[in-house]
Protein backbone atom coordinates (compact mmCIF):
# COMPACT_ATOMS: atom_id res chain seq x y z
CA UNK A 1 0.00 0.00 0.00
CA UNK A 2 1.50 3.69 -1.15
CA UNK A 3 2.31 5.51 1.65
CA UNK A 4 0.49 9.41 1.56
CA UNK A 5 3.08 11.84 0.93
CA UNK A 6 3.74 14.03 3.59
CA UNK A 7 3.20 17.40 3.64
CA UNK A 8 6.36 20.11 3.75
CA UNK A 9 4.11 22.30 5.52
CA UNK A 10 2.84 20.34 8.22
CA UNK A 11 6.13 19.53 9.13
CA UNK A 12 7.59 23.04 9.43
CA UNK A 13 4.34 23.90 11.13
CA UNK A 14 4.68 20.92 13.85
CA UNK A 15 8.22 21.06 14.53
CA UNK A 16 7.71 24.93 15.26
CA UNK A 17 4.81 24.78 17.22
CA UNK A 18 5.13 21.62 19.29
CA UNK A 19 8.04 23.45 21.35
CA UNK A 20 6.43 26.76 21.72
CA UNK A 21 3.24 24.52 22.99
CA UNK A 22 5.60 22.73 25.21
CA UNK A 23 7.13 25.59 26.66
CA UNK A 24 3.78 27.44 26.89
CA UNK A 25 2.40 24.25 29.37
CA UNK A 26 5.94 24.33 31.05
CA UNK A 27 5.28 28.02 31.56
CA UNK A 28 1.64 27.39 32.79
CA UNK A 29 2.38 24.74 35.48
CA UNK A 30 5.18 27.16 37.15
CA UNK A 31 2.62 30.40 36.88
CA UNK A 32 0.18 27.86 38.77
CA UNK A 33 3.17 26.80 41.20
CA UNK A 34 3.90 29.92 42.22
CA UNK A 35 0.41 31.50 42.45
CA UNK A 36 0.11 28.50 44.41
CA UNK A 37 2.51 29.52 47.09
CA UNK A 38 2.15 32.97 47.04
CA UNK A 39 -1.50 32.75 47.86
CA UNK A 40 -1.31 29.87 50.39
CA UNK A 41 1.76 32.03 51.62
CA UNK A 42 -0.50 35.40 52.12
CA UNK A 43 -3.03 33.49 53.50
CA UNK A 44 -1.02 31.61 56.00
CA UNK A 45 0.53 34.90 57.67
CA UNK A 46 -3.13 36.22 58.08
CA UNK A 47 -3.95 32.30 59.74
CA UNK A 48 -0.66 32.33 61.71
CA UNK A 49 -1.61 36.06 62.98
CA UNK A 50 -5.22 34.78 63.85
CA UNK A 51 -3.74 32.36 66.08
CA UNK A 52 -1.19 33.81 67.67
CA UNK A 53 -4.02 36.80 68.87
CA UNK A 54 -5.73 33.59 70.64
CA UNK A 55 -2.40 32.45 72.07
CA UNK A 56 -2.54 35.85 73.78
CA UNK A 57 -5.86 34.82 75.72
CA UNK A 58 -4.09 32.20 76.85
CA UNK A 59 -3.79 32.47 80.70
CA UNK A 60 -2.50 30.88 84.01
CA UNK A 61 -4.22 30.95 86.99
CA UNK A 62 -2.63 29.27 89.96
CA UNK A 63 -2.56 25.64 89.06
CA UNK A 64 -4.55 25.92 85.36
CA UNK A 65 -4.72 27.61 82.53
CA UNK A 66 -7.52 29.18 81.02
CA UNK A 67 -8.73 30.62 78.02
CA UNK A 68 -11.51 33.34 77.80
CA UNK A 69 -12.93 34.95 74.75
CA UNK A 70 -15.98 37.11 74.80
CA UNK A 71 -18.72 36.29 72.79
CA UNK A 72 -18.99 39.10 70.45
CA UNK A 73 -14.98 38.95 70.15
CA UNK A 74 -15.68 35.20 68.65
CA UNK A 75 -18.18 36.37 66.44
CA UNK A 76 -15.59 39.30 65.09
CA UNK A 77 -13.16 36.29 65.07
CA UNK A 78 -15.02 34.06 62.66
CA UNK A 79 -16.72 36.97 60.64
CA UNK A 80 -15.70 36.32 57.37
CA UNK A 81 -17.83 37.04 53.99
CA UNK A 82 -16.09 33.71 52.05
CA UNK A 83 -14.99 31.56 54.16
CA UNK A 84 -15.36 30.33 57.48
CA UNK A 85 -12.96 30.03 60.25
CA UNK A 86 -12.79 27.98 63.28
CA UNK A 87 -10.51 27.34 65.91
CA UNK A 88 -9.67 24.73 69.00
CA UNK A 89 -7.75 25.35 72.01
CA UNK A 90 -6.98 21.99 73.61
CA UNK A 91 -4.23 21.66 76.80
CA UNK A 92 -1.94 19.02 77.95
CA UNK A 93 -3.70 18.35 80.77
CA UNK A 94 -7.34 18.91 80.83
CA UNK A 95 -7.52 18.06 76.80
CA UNK A 96 -10.27 20.57 74.58
CA UNK A 97 -10.36 24.18 76.21
CA UNK A 98 -12.51 25.94 73.66
CA UNK A 99 -13.67 26.45 70.01
CA UNK A 100 -14.56 24.03 67.44
CA UNK A 101 -13.90 20.02 68.89
CA UNK A 102 -13.68 18.97 65.28
CA UNK A 103 -11.25 20.72 63.97
CA UNK A 104 -8.21 18.23 63.52
CA UNK A 105 -5.19 19.27 65.52
CA UNK A 106 -1.98 17.84 65.81
CA UNK A 107 -0.25 15.90 68.80
CA UNK A 108 2.27 17.86 71.32
CA UNK A 109 5.53 16.04 69.65
CA UNK A 110 4.39 17.24 66.24
CA UNK A 111 4.99 20.77 67.36
CA UNK A 112 8.33 23.27 68.03
CA UNK A 113 7.37 26.16 70.34
CA UNK A 114 9.15 28.65 68.02
CA UNK A 115 7.61 26.99 65.08
CA UNK A 116 4.07 26.90 63.76
CA UNK A 117 2.60 24.14 61.88
CA UNK A 118 0.84 24.74 58.28
CA UNK A 119 -1.13 21.37 57.16
CA UNK A 120 -4.52 20.93 55.30
CA UNK A 121 -7.52 19.17 56.44
CA UNK A 122 -11.23 18.65 56.86
CA UNK A 123 -13.66 20.04 58.59
CA UNK A 124 -17.76 18.94 58.06
CA UNK A 125 -16.70 17.65 55.14
CA UNK A 126 -15.32 20.63 53.95
CA UNK A 127 -11.37 21.28 53.36
CA UNK A 128 -9.77 23.79 55.33
CA UNK A 129 -6.49 24.93 55.74
CA UNK A 130 -4.77 25.03 58.93
CA UNK A 131 -2.03 26.29 61.44
CA UNK A 132 -1.25 24.99 65.02
CA UNK A 133 1.20 26.83 67.55
CA UNK A 134 2.37 25.50 70.61
CA UNK A 135 2.19 27.98 73.74
CA UNK A 136 3.30 27.21 77.72
CA UNK A 137 1.84 30.45 79.82
CA UNK A 138 3.87 32.50 81.92
CA UNK A 139 4.04 30.53 85.36
CA UNK A 140 2.78 27.63 83.78
CA UNK A 141 4.98 24.76 82.87
CA UNK A 142 1.31 23.39 80.97
CA UNK A 143 1.38 23.16 76.93
CA UNK A 144 -1.26 24.27 74.73
CA UNK A 145 -2.11 23.86 71.66
CA UNK A 146 -4.10 26.72 69.47
CA UNK A 147 -5.16 25.88 65.96
CA UNK A 148 -6.93 28.58 63.87
CA UNK A 149 -8.50 26.88 60.26
CA UNK A 150 -10.22 28.66 57.44
CA UNK A 151 -12.05 27.11 54.50
CA UNK A 152 -10.54 27.68 51.16
CA UNK A 153 -12.77 29.98 49.03
CA UNK A 154 -10.89 32.95 49.15
CA UNK A 155 -7.50 31.20 48.39
CA UNK A 156 -8.85 29.44 45.10
CA UNK A 157 -10.75 32.45 44.03
CA UNK A 158 -7.06 34.22 44.07
CA UNK A 159 -5.32 31.68 42.30
CA UNK A 160 -8.29 31.80 39.54
CA UNK A 161 -7.49 35.17 39.94
CA UNK A 162 -3.81 35.28 39.28
CA UNK A 163 -3.62 32.26 36.59
CA UNK A 164 -6.38 34.09 34.83
CA UNK A 165 -4.15 37.11 34.70
CA UNK A 166 -1.08 35.30 33.86
CA UNK A 167 -2.42 32.49 31.18
CA UNK A 168 -4.46 35.11 29.05
CA UNK A 169 -1.79 36.99 28.00
CA UNK A 170 0.44 33.58 26.94
CA UNK A 171 -2.87 32.52 25.03
CA UNK A 172 -2.84 35.70 23.46
CA UNK A 173 0.74 35.42 22.73
CA UNK A 174 0.69 31.82 21.22
CA UNK A 175 -2.14 32.81 19.00
CA UNK A 176 -0.11 35.77 17.60
CA UNK A 177 3.18 33.85 17.46
CA UNK A 178 1.00 30.76 15.73
CA UNK A 179 -0.18 33.63 13.33
CA UNK A 180 3.37 34.60 12.41
CA UNK A 181 4.63 31.02 12.14
CA UNK A 182 1.95 30.17 9.58
CA UNK A 183 2.32 33.11 7.13
CA UNK A 184 6.26 32.91 7.77
CA UNK A 185 5.85 29.13 6.34
CA UNK A 186 3.90 30.75 4.06
CA UNK A 187 6.08 33.24 2.75
CA UNK A 188 9.36 30.78 2.83
CA UNK A 189 7.18 27.72 0.71
CA UNK A 190 6.39 30.22 -1.87
CA UNK A 191 9.71 30.19 -4.24
CA UNK A 192 9.04 26.14 -4.09
CA UNK A 193 5.37 27.13 -5.63
CA UNK A 194 6.54 29.77 -7.69
CA UNK A 195 9.26 26.94 -9.29
CA UNK A 196 6.80 24.08 -9.48
CA UNK A 197 4.37 26.67 -11.44
CA UNK A 198 7.42 27.77 -13.31
CA UNK A 199 8.06 24.10 -14.25
CA UNK A 200 4.40 23.12 -15.05
CA UNK A 201 4.00 26.14 -17.51
CA UNK A 202 6.97 24.44 -19.77
CA UNK A 203 6.88 22.09 -22.74
CA UNK A 204 7.96 18.51 -23.14
CA UNK A 205 10.46 19.95 -25.50
CA UNK A 206 11.75 22.81 -23.44
CA UNK A 207 15.08 22.02 -21.77
CA UNK A 208 16.60 25.48 -21.05
CA UNK A 209 17.50 26.18 -17.55
CA UNK A 210 15.69 27.56 -14.72
CA UNK A 211 16.47 31.08 -13.89
CA UNK A 212 17.61 31.11 -10.55
CA UNK A 213 18.34 35.04 -9.97
CA UNK A 214 16.09 36.37 -7.10
CA UNK A 215 16.14 32.61 -5.56
CA UNK A 216 16.43 31.85 -2.08
CA UNK A 217 20.07 29.88 -1.23
CA UNK A 218 18.60 27.13 0.37
CA UNK A 219 15.70 26.85 -2.96
CA UNK A 220 19.00 27.61 -5.15
CA UNK A 221 20.48 23.78 -4.99
CA UNK A 222 17.33 22.96 -5.60
CA UNK A 223 17.34 24.55 -9.07
CA UNK A 224 21.00 23.51 -9.98
CA UNK A 225 19.84 20.07 -9.58
CA UNK A 226 17.22 20.30 -11.97
CA UNK A 227 18.74 21.91 -14.08
CA UNK A 228 21.36 18.93 -14.47
CA UNK A 229 18.81 17.08 -15.16
CA UNK A 230 17.60 19.27 -17.43
CA UNK A 231 20.78 19.28 -19.06
CA UNK A 232 20.95 15.36 -19.02
CA UNK A 233 17.38 14.74 -20.32
CA UNK A 234 18.53 17.52 -23.49
CA UNK A 235 21.36 15.65 -24.02
CA UNK A 236 19.83 12.20 -23.46
CA UNK A 237 17.24 13.23 -26.07
CA UNK A 238 19.62 14.63 -28.99
CA UNK A 239 21.65 11.38 -28.69
CA UNK A 240 18.60 9.50 -28.62
CA UNK A 241 17.02 11.81 -32.04
CA UNK A 242 20.69 10.77 -33.64
CA UNK A 243 20.35 7.27 -33.00
CA UNK A 244 17.06 7.04 -34.82
CA UNK A 245 17.78 9.12 -37.58
CA UNK A 246 21.73 7.16 -37.83
CA UNK A 247 19.43 3.87 -37.45
CA UNK A 248 16.50 4.99 -40.12
CA UNK A 249 19.37 5.70 -42.61
CA UNK A 250 21.95 2.55 -41.88
CA UNK A 251 18.29 0.40 -42.33
CA UNK A 252 17.11 2.04 -45.54
CA UNK A 253 20.26 1.12 -47.74
CA UNK A 254 20.15 -2.46 -46.65
CA UNK A 255 15.87 -2.19 -47.70
CA UNK A 256 16.88 -0.34 -50.94
CA UNK A 257 18.99 -3.08 -52.11
CA UNK A 258 16.44 -5.59 -50.63
CA UNK A 259 13.90 -3.92 -53.00
CA UNK A 260 15.91 -3.48 -55.77
CA UNK A 261 16.92 -7.40 -55.99
CA UNK A 262 13.62 -8.60 -55.43
CA UNK A 263 12.59 -6.18 -58.52
CA UNK A 264 15.18 -7.96 -60.55
CA UNK A 265 14.53 -11.63 -59.58
CA UNK A 266 10.84 -10.78 -60.72
CA UNK A 267 12.44 -9.74 -64.34
CA UNK A 268 14.97 -12.02 -64.45
CA UNK A 269 14.50 -14.37 -67.55
CA UNK A 270 17.15 -16.99 -66.66
CA UNK A 271 18.32 -18.76 -63.26
CA UNK A 272 21.39 -17.69 -63.03
CA UNK A 273 20.34 -13.75 -63.56
CA UNK A 274 18.05 -15.05 -60.79
CA UNK A 275 20.35 -16.95 -58.94
CA UNK A 276 23.11 -13.58 -58.44
CA UNK A 277 19.74 -11.16 -57.12
CA UNK A 278 18.76 -13.74 -54.70
CA UNK A 279 22.15 -13.66 -53.41
CA UNK A 280 22.29 -10.27 -53.49
CA UNK A 281 18.71 -10.60 -51.25
CA UNK A 282 20.89 -13.02 -48.84
CA UNK A 283 23.49 -10.54 -48.01
CA UNK A 284 21.13 -7.71 -47.87
CA UNK A 285 19.44 -9.77 -45.24
CA UNK A 286 22.59 -10.96 -43.65
CA UNK A 287 23.57 -6.95 -43.07
CA UNK A 288 19.98 -6.32 -41.53
CA UNK A 289 19.54 -9.36 -39.54
CA UNK A 290 23.86 -8.55 -38.33
CA UNK A 291 22.69 -4.55 -37.72
CA UNK A 292 19.34 -5.44 -35.61
CA UNK A 293 20.93 -7.39 -33.64
CA UNK A 294 23.69 -5.22 -32.67
CA UNK A 295 20.91 -2.42 -32.39
CA UNK A 296 18.98 -4.37 -30.19
CA UNK A 297 22.27 -5.43 -28.16
CA UNK A 298 22.79 -1.51 -28.22
CA UNK A 299 19.59 -0.91 -26.30
CA UNK A 300 19.60 -3.46 -23.76
CA UNK A 301 22.90 -1.90 -22.40
CA UNK A 302 21.55 1.45 -22.80
CA UNK A 303 18.37 0.02 -20.75
CA UNK A 304 20.68 -1.82 -18.07
CA UNK A 305 22.95 1.19 -17.26
CA UNK A 306 19.91 3.50 -16.77
CA UNK A 307 19.33 1.47 -13.56
CA UNK A 308 22.04 -0.92 -11.26
CA UNK A 309 22.80 -4.03 -13.37
CA UNK A 310 23.00 -7.14 -12.00
CA UNK A 311 26.54 -8.43 -12.47
CA UNK A 312 27.30 -11.63 -10.80
CA UNK A 313 31.46 -13.08 -10.61
CA UNK A 314 32.17 -14.86 -13.82
CA UNK A 315 34.79 -16.82 -14.76
CA UNK A 316 36.18 -14.89 -17.70
CA UNK A 317 38.84 -17.60 -19.07
CA UNK A 318 35.88 -19.76 -19.45
CA UNK A 319 33.58 -17.44 -20.99
CA UNK A 320 36.70 -16.00 -23.52
CA UNK A 321 37.20 -19.41 -24.62
CA UNK A 322 33.82 -20.62 -25.38
CA UNK A 323 32.94 -17.79 -27.49
CA UNK A 324 36.72 -17.72 -29.52
CA UNK A 325 35.61 -21.13 -29.90
CA UNK A 326 32.13 -20.27 -31.48
CA UNK A 327 34.31 -17.70 -33.62
CA UNK A 328 36.72 -20.25 -35.27
CA UNK A 329 34.80 -21.06 -38.43
CA UNK A 330 34.57 -17.85 -39.49
CA UNK A 331 38.00 -17.11 -38.81
CA UNK A 332 38.51 -19.89 -40.95
CA UNK A 333 36.46 -18.70 -43.61
CA UNK A 334 38.16 -16.02 -43.75
CA UNK A 335 41.79 -17.71 -43.86
CA UNK A 336 42.75 -16.33 -40.18
CA UNK A 337 44.17 -17.98 -37.44
CA UNK A 338 42.63 -17.72 -34.28
CA UNK A 339 44.85 -18.05 -30.92
CA UNK A 340 44.28 -17.97 -27.59
CA UNK A 341 46.48 -17.64 -24.26
CA UNK A 342 45.17 -17.61 -20.68
CA UNK A 343 46.77 -17.81 -17.14
CA UNK A 344 46.96 -21.05 -15.22
CA UNK A 345 44.72 -19.94 -12.33
CA UNK A 346 40.73 -18.50 -12.63
CA UNK A 347 40.13 -14.84 -13.33
CA UNK A 348 36.73 -14.13 -12.21
CA UNK A 349 35.20 -10.49 -12.92
CA UNK A 350 31.72 -9.11 -12.34
CA UNK A 351 29.49 -8.55 -15.23
CA UNK A 352 26.75 -9.67 -17.23
CA UNK A 353 27.24 -12.98 -19.26
CA UNK A 354 25.65 -12.13 -22.29
CA UNK A 355 27.03 -8.50 -22.52
CA UNK A 356 30.63 -9.84 -22.24
CA UNK A 357 29.99 -12.35 -24.99
CA UNK A 358 29.00 -9.68 -26.85
CA UNK A 359 31.66 -6.85 -26.15
CA UNK A 360 34.75 -9.97 -27.30
CA UNK A 361 32.29 -10.98 -30.15
CA UNK A 362 32.41 -7.38 -31.39
CA UNK A 363 35.95 -7.36 -30.93
CA UNK A 364 36.56 -10.38 -32.56
CA UNK A 365 33.74 -9.61 -35.56
CA UNK A 366 36.00 -6.26 -36.65
CA UNK A 367 39.47 -8.43 -36.05
CA UNK A 368 37.88 -10.37 -38.49
CA UNK A 369 36.51 -8.13 -41.33
CA UNK A 370 39.05 -6.00 -41.50
CA UNK A 371 42.16 -8.19 -40.86
CA UNK A 372 44.21 -9.47 -43.97
CA UNK A 373 43.64 -13.14 -45.44
CA UNK A 374 45.96 -15.53 -43.80
CA UNK A 375 46.72 -13.43 -41.03
CA UNK A 376 46.48 -14.02 -37.57
CA UNK A 377 44.44 -12.89 -34.35
CA UNK A 378 45.11 -13.09 -30.94
CA UNK A 379 43.14 -13.43 -27.89
CA UNK A 380 44.44 -13.15 -24.33
CA UNK A 381 43.82 -13.01 -20.88
CA UNK A 382 45.96 -11.53 -18.19
CA UNK A 383 45.62 -11.32 -14.41
CA UNK A 384 47.57 -8.77 -13.09
CA UNK A 385 47.54 -6.03 -11.77
CA UNK A 386 43.94 -6.02 -13.03
CA UNK A 387 42.16 -8.49 -15.24
CA UNK A 388 42.61 -7.78 -18.72
CA UNK A 389 40.91 -8.97 -21.98
CA UNK A 390 43.21 -8.29 -24.90
CA UNK A 391 42.50 -8.47 -28.61
CA UNK A 392 45.38 -8.20 -31.50
CA UNK A 393 45.18 -8.59 -35.03
CA UNK A 394 48.10 -7.81 -37.45
CA UNK A 395 45.72 -5.92 -40.20
CA UNK A 396 46.00 -2.58 -41.49
CA UNK A 397 45.38 -0.37 -38.07
CA UNK A 398 43.79 2.48 -37.49
CA UNK A 399 44.78 5.68 -37.93
CA UNK A 400 45.71 8.51 -35.39
CA UNK A 401 43.53 10.58 -36.22
CA UNK A 402 40.59 8.40 -36.11
CA UNK A 403 40.90 6.66 -32.95
CA UNK A 404 38.89 9.04 -30.71
CA UNK A 405 36.23 8.29 -33.15
CA UNK A 406 35.71 5.39 -33.80
CA UNK A 407 33.55 4.54 -30.80
CA UNK A 408 31.25 6.94 -31.88
CA UNK A 409 27.96 4.94 -33.04
CA UNK A 410 27.76 4.26 -36.88
CA UNK A 411 31.06 6.06 -37.23
CA UNK A 412 33.18 4.37 -39.92
CA UNK A 413 36.64 4.69 -40.53
CA UNK A 414 36.86 6.24 -44.04
CA UNK A 415 37.56 3.84 -46.79
CA UNK A 416 37.49 0.74 -44.65
CA UNK A 417 36.40 -2.30 -46.82
CA UNK A 418 33.37 -4.01 -45.83
CA UNK A 419 29.64 -3.43 -45.52
CA UNK A 420 29.88 -2.54 -41.51
CA UNK A 421 27.25 -0.15 -39.85
CA UNK A 422 29.98 1.43 -37.36
CA UNK A 423 27.98 0.32 -34.41
CA UNK A 424 30.20 -2.95 -33.35
CA UNK A 425 33.02 -0.57 -30.75
CA UNK A 426 30.24 1.34 -29.78
CA UNK A 427 28.11 -1.24 -28.41
CA UNK A 428 32.25 -2.67 -26.84
CA UNK A 429 32.50 1.23 -25.48
CA UNK A 430 28.58 1.09 -24.16
CA UNK A 431 29.32 -2.95 -22.44
CA UNK A 432 32.86 -1.61 -21.05
CA UNK A 433 31.36 1.48 -19.72
CA UNK A 434 28.62 -0.76 -17.77
CA UNK A 435 31.40 -3.16 -15.98
CA UNK A 436 33.72 -0.06 -15.33
CA UNK A 437 36.20 -1.62 -17.48
CA UNK A 438 38.23 0.78 -18.86
CA UNK A 439 39.23 0.82 -23.02
CA UNK A 440 42.22 1.20 -24.89
CA UNK A 441 43.60 0.93 -28.46
CA UNK A 442 47.00 1.48 -30.43
CA UNK A 443 47.69 0.35 -33.60
CA UNK A 444 50.48 0.13 -36.13
CA UNK A 445 51.95 3.78 -35.76
CA UNK A 446 52.76 2.95 -32.10
CA UNK A 447 53.73 -1.00 -32.60
CA UNK A 448 54.21 -3.83 -34.96
CA UNK A 449 51.00 -4.90 -34.88
CA UNK A 450 47.97 -4.12 -36.22
CA UNK A 451 45.40 -3.03 -33.74
CA UNK A 452 45.97 -3.65 -30.31
CA UNK A 453 42.29 -3.46 -28.40
CA UNK A 454 42.39 -4.14 -24.18
CA UNK A 455 39.59 -4.15 -21.49
CA UNK A 456 40.59 -3.66 -18.13
CA UNK A 457 38.44 -4.52 -15.32
CA UNK A 458 38.92 -2.69 -12.02
CA UNK A 459 36.50 -5.06 -9.99
CA UNK A 460 37.67 -8.21 -10.21
CA UNK A 461 38.33 -11.42 -7.94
Amino acid sequence: MMNKPKSLRAQLLSKLTLPLLFVVILDAAASYYVATHFTNQAYDRWLLDSAKSLVQEVKAQQDHVTFELPPIAVEVFRWDDMDETFYKVESQMTGFMAGDDGLPSPSISELNKDQPLFFDGEIDEQPVRVVSVLTVPKTSTEHVIVSVAETVNKRRNMMSELLIAVILPQILLVLITGFHIWTGVNRGLSPLNDLARMIARRSAKEFDPIADAGVPLEVRSLTNTINALLQRLGSTLITQQRFIENAAHQLRTPLAGLKIQAERALSADNPESMRLALTHIKNSTNRLAHLNTQLLVLARSESISHSAPELRLIDLTRLVRECCMDWVPKALDSKIELGFEAPGNIVQVSGDDVLLRELLGNLLDNAISYGKAGGHISVSIESAPHAKLIVEDDGPGIPLSEQDKIFERFYRVPGSPGDGCGLGLAIVKEIADLHDASISIRSRSEADYGTRIEAVFTDHV
